[in-house]
């Protein structure tokens, strides 16, 4: 079995001179540089808006509104993990990691789980506590549904930007960080409908938001953590049969088996066994194998690396 070398950099389908197996390994650093300055944008409005929200919590004694704040202070501190996580990411391949450091990135979305579980049962325990009535009386006036809509509309604006930049930079760590802020826009609306309910005559609305909140962390919690660890567990990432038909129409192959993809979605590696006559010229096999890894690389540009295996097919399949 033989283990092809990385193509040349640009992904066209050609037989190219070999490569270093890293070549292809260094992620793009205009990338992580651009996931940076967005997490950098939102680290900054995510600090407004906790600060708002816990500074009138404090005075007004709404425990909806302070349990918000804590949870958009965790938004900023998983945007701080993120940028850590990114900063080790961004590093090339080197001879401890001949893989690479992409997956710092998804350790970094991993850790936003443990901030998100802390955050919850601190919201939890503010929320029993008012529950209890070990905690003194509202002071609910326009002032804070002013600020409740006003930082509504900055957390719908930043789950727009971070969604839009995760797509197209293909960042679990961007997706990650968006799908808790949608979590913040939904406990937004219940602190906005409890503080009116409040104001209404109905003060036990207030930690029965502060509940519904810790109820959404959790959810995004899980949301996040599922993600991470399909990625961490490696699991399969692109469709066999997607890799197989590709395969199949470079001339000369038999078939192909033993399709594995692991790694995220935007960076992934492949290794694969094909079959070639075994009567084929070992230099043949071994250029038409280079066809193989350069199509699927051109095809799809997610692949990083790919490691293809050549075999004889077996007895039952007959030269096409």
């Amino acid at each position: 079995m033989t283990h092809v070398p990385s193509p040349a950099a640009d992904l066209r389908p050609q037989v190219a001179a070999a490569k270093p197996p890293t070549s292809n390994l260094r992620p793009p650093t205009s990338r992580y540089a651009e996931v940076s300055r967005v997490l950098t944008r939102v680290l900054v409005l995510n600090l407004v808006v906790a600060l708002a929200k816990i500074g009138f919590g404090y005075l007004s004694g709404a425990v909806s509104i302070l349990s918000d704040g804590f949870h958009s202070l965790a938004d900023a501190a998983t945007n701080v993990v993120g940028l850590v996580g990114i900063h080790a990411a961004k590093q090339p391949a080197d001879e401890d990691h001949p893989y690479g450091h992409r997956k710092y990135e998804t350790v970094a979305a991993a850790a936003i789980t443990g901030v998100l579980l802390a955050i919850m049962f601190e919201v939890l325990r503010n929320a029993i506590d008012h529950l209890s009535g070990r905690s003194g009386p509202l002071d609910i006036s326009m002032a804070g549904v002013v600020i409740m809509v006003g930082t509504l509309l900055i957390n719908i604006g930043v789950v727009k930007y971070e969604t839009r930049e995760a797509g197209r930079l293909g960042s679990e760590v961007l997706l990650a960080d968006a799908l808790q802020t949608r979590g913040d826009v939904w406990t937004s609306l219940a602190v906005i409908a409890a503080l009116v309910g409040a104001r209404l005559g109905y003060p036990i609305l207030d930690p029965i938001a502060a509940l519904v909140i810790a109820g959404f962390i959790g959810h995004a919690a899980f949301q996040i953590g599922a993600t991470t660890t399909q990625i961490l567990s490696d699991r399969i990432v692109m469709s066999e049969a997607d890799i197989e038909r590709v395969v199949m129409s470079v001339p000369e192959v038999l078939g192909c088996e033993k399709i594995r993809t692991r790694g995220a979605v935007d960076h992934v590696f492949l290794d694969l066994h094909v079959w070639f006559a075994g009567a084929m010229p070992l230099v043949d096999a071994h250029a038409r194998s280079h066809e193989v890894k350069d199509l699927l690389m051109a095809r799809y540009p997610q692949i990083v690396d790919a490691v293809i295996h050549i075999e004889p097919p077996p007895l039952s399949v007959t030269p096409r």
